[in-house]
């Protein structure tokens, strides 16, 4: 088959490699429908160091049952079936909380043991709590936009929807969202689904925030650090906003969070943090008795729900998608997303 590793900074290569087997009686092996580029993999697309064996890449996946373990009851061959960017059994202590990312049992794609999900093939661990059926969809007859949608059940959507969750955005409320990506934009959607009132989107590319826009954005600020923080502050008359969604990951974003969050007011996170501290103290947040959430979403808690409202039409969440590229150009698919010249790339074996 066929899989995507990471070599170095810039350097992705498609190479042929064994096809996956089962290893433990809770694996499945999937064979891939659509998969994807996340923002987050461009973290290191920037920064790998060059030498040794190539990272296996992706853990977004949509695909088609081939093989389970013998311990695997909830899913069987022929199933279309969703796959959350982290495996998990979904029965342990923190599974049943509904934090799905720390598993007892659980982990991340990306590593030699368990692989990426940039292939033709892949091994899920865990599978009962991995693999999440789609009723009554045949993939090979779908439409493209229906498999796309679903497609960001497996990540980009639900931890927009996280970031919202988590920031208890609420009907009537103001809501600031940093980050015009994907993740932002779907926090976008999730906000007016959950009812905010008002949605400030941050961002400058007007191709993105033009999405932004139809999905429930009322104000858009390309400024960004004190001269947003400025445009923000102007926009809800010196208050600041109820909540705010950091969808970036970088420290400038942030202090734009921090900048704008009004007193009493939740800041949630779910731009991967490239930098290990943060500003908690008088200036930040505690002078103005905010709140602080987020992290890696755990995407199986939502993921039923979500599926229902992606059939029933009631989201499109797939339009954060604007360019499909096959397998063996994933390299080209890294390098327009870096370049900006796309938003989110899919995969299509």
């Amino acid at each position: 088959m066929k899989a995507a590793f990471l070599y170095g900074a810039g350097d992705v290569r498609v190479e042929d490699v064994p096809d996956p087997v089962i290893k433990q009686p809770t694996d499945a092996i999937v064979r891939t429908v659509r998969a994807c580029v996340c923002g987050s993999d461009l973290h290191g697309y920037h920064s790998a160091e060059a030498g040794g064996a190539g990272r296996p890449m992706g853990h977004e996946l949509i695909g088609v049952v081939e093989e389970t373990g013998r311990e695997v009851t909830n899913v069987k061959r022929g199933d279309f079936v969703i796959a959350p960017f982290a495996y998990q059994d979904n029965t342990c202590v923190f599974c049943r909380e509904g934090v799905q990312t720390s598993c007892i049992h659980g982990g991340f794609y990306g590593t030699p043991e368990t692989g990426g999900l940039q292939a033709d093939l892949a091994r899920i661990p865990q599978a009962n709590g991995s693999l999440v059926k789609v009723p009554g969809v045949d993939p090979d007859k779908a439409d493209g936009t229906l498999l796309a949608s679903l497609l960001t059940l497996s990540d980009v959507y639900l931890t927009g929807y996280h970031a919202a969750h988590m920031g208890q955005v609420t009907p009537g409320q103001t809501v600031t969202v940093i980050g015009d990506g994907a993740v932002g934009l779907s926090a976008v959607l999730a906000s007016r689904q959950l009812g905010a009132e008002r949605i400030i989107l941050m961002g400058r590319h007007h191709s993105r925030t033009d999405l932004g826009v139809e999905w429930g954005a009322t104000d858009v600020v390309p400024e960004r650090g004190d001269e947003g923080i400025a445009m923000v502050m102007d926009l809800t008359g010196g208050e600041g906003s109820h909540v705010v969604l950091e969808a970036v990951g970088h420290m400038p974003a942030y202090e734009q969070a921090y900048g704008v969050v009004r007193p009493g007011g939740i800041i949630s996170r779910v731009g991967v943090p490239q930098y290990e501290e943060a500003p908690i103290g008088f200036g930040s947040l505690f002078g103005k008795n905010a709140r602080l959430a987020g992290g890696p979403a755990p995407v199986r808690a939502y993921m039923e729900p979500a599926i229902e409202q992606v059939l029933d039409g009631q989201i499109d969440p797939g339009r954060v998608f604007d360019r499909t590229v096959s397998l063996d150009k994933t390299a080209d698919g890294y390098r327009a997303m870096d370049a900006r010249e796309a938003l989110k790339v899919m995969l299509a074996p």
